[in-house]
């Protein structure tokens, strides 16, 4: 099924999120890592495909629980009546604790800071505030020092204020060729978990494992994995293994506008910083930086029009950008350009947006503006997979 949003008719491009390949991916996941569970990351409006939809689809696939980097995200996500758990992976503030509880929500805690408004939120609801304890093992951004672990640890399991839902950390290197430091991570995370044992915490989840740990760190998995990046059809890093068979979700396509005839010597764009070769035709695609096409790709990249790639020349506007067409192009206004994804026999990937820009996957998907609708294929109705 395709939603009606294809052939909106206000804006030119749009980014296609193939649902069924996400379900596809998140089962894929499910498989590799069992018996343990999945928390599928959905954060970031899912990587730029689209929380809700990308949520439901994950919940029907396997996936028990969600994650999100802050409160307005997954506040989005129960208004839209998902019931699995939700962690909210960025901390909190004390003024965040009511719609923490409102919409039972999980927290992650990762300092003492804000132990006394803790205990009187819990005393003033007559009920604990459920967290998970996270610690710091080498990635030196959120949680409590993995060495201070046990004296942490003692002082949690005597708080009645604190359900402890699960016990985590994270790796900073899981994506590398170079395994050392994560193996090192894992072993000092596992001597949490051991105190944690210790003084009664033995019921808390244990999770550890991103993308490139769910690949390559089977050590990792405990009883849940947080798999992002992976979910969406592409691996964390060139230096991983592609041990799970992923499908890309996100197809990036607009149009074009206007296609002419230049001379050769004629210039294009601001600036006037390409000049034709020879006799050529232009066409102008109606998507620009303020879309995510960022102005960094000119000069770089290709897209696809008519199955064929074409270069992409002179400045990138705010709201357009040209490419030579060659020549003898048949291409009229108004023909579908790709920008990311296939066309026909073709196929422009995200290798090539990240060797264009130098970075990583995440980064480009989550570029792509609010501006540009999103439209979700193969949705697949079921309300009853978000209530778990």
């Amino acid at each position: 099924m395709i939603s009606d949003a294809r052939k909106n008719p206000l804006h030119p491009a749009r980014a296609e999120v193939d649902l069924a390949a996400i379900r596809e991916n998140v089962a894929a996941v499910c498989r590799h890592v069992a018996p343990a569970g999945v928390m599928a990351v959905v954060k970031a409006d899912a990587y730029g495909h689209g929380a809700v939809p990308v949520a439901r689809a994950a919940l029907q696939s396997g996936a028990s629980r969600l994650a999100v980097a802050h409160l307005a995200e997954a506040i989005e996500l129960r208004n839209a009546g998902i019931k699995a758990p939700v962690l909210v992976f960025g901390g909190f503030l004390p003024e965040q604790l009511p719609e923490y509880h409102q919409y039972r929500l999980e927290m992650v805690l990762p300092h003492e800071q804000y132990w006394n408004e803790l205990r009187r939120f819990a005393e003033n609801n007559q009920q604990p505030v459920p967290v998970h304890l996270k610690f710091d093992t080498g990635m030196g951004r959120l949680g409590f020092p993995w060495q201070q672990c046990d004296e942490v640890l003692q002082k949690i399991a005597g708080a009645s204020f604190l359900r402890p839902v699960g016990l985590m950390s994270h790796f900073a290197t899981a994506d590398e060729a170079d395994k050392s430091f994560a193996d090192e991570q894992l072993r000092r995370f596992r001597h949490v978990c051991k105190a944690a044992q210790k003084v009664g915490l033995a019921d808390a989840v244990m999770h550890m494992a991103n993308s490139g740990a769910v690949l390559d760190l089977p050590d990792s998995r405990f009883q849940l994995v947080r798999p992002g990046i992976m979910l969406y059809g592409y691996y964390p890093s060139a230096e991983t293994t592609e041990s799970v068979p992923l499908r890309p979700a996100l197809r990036w396509v607009s149009r074009l506008v206007q296609v002419k005839p230049v001379a050769a010597g004629e210039t294009v764009s601001y600036g006037a910083t390409w000049q034709a070769e020879h006799d050529t035709v232009i066409g102008t695609v109606a998507t620009g930086y303020a879309d995510g096409y960022l102005r960094a790709l000119a000069g770089k990249m290709q897209v696809l029009v008519l199955g064929k790639r074409v270069p992409v020349v002179g400045r990138i506007c705010m709201d357009m950008f040209m490419v030579d067409l060659g020549p003898d192009s048949h291409a009229r206004a108004g023909d579908e350009v790709v920008l990311l994804g296939e066309q026909e026999d073709e196929r422009i990937s995200i290798a090539e947006f990240c060797q264009a820009l130098d970075t990583i996957p995440y980064e480009i998907t989550c570029m792509i503006s609010k501006r540009v609708p999103r439209v979700w294929l193969h949705e697949h109705p079921s309300p009853s997979s978000t209530r778990r």
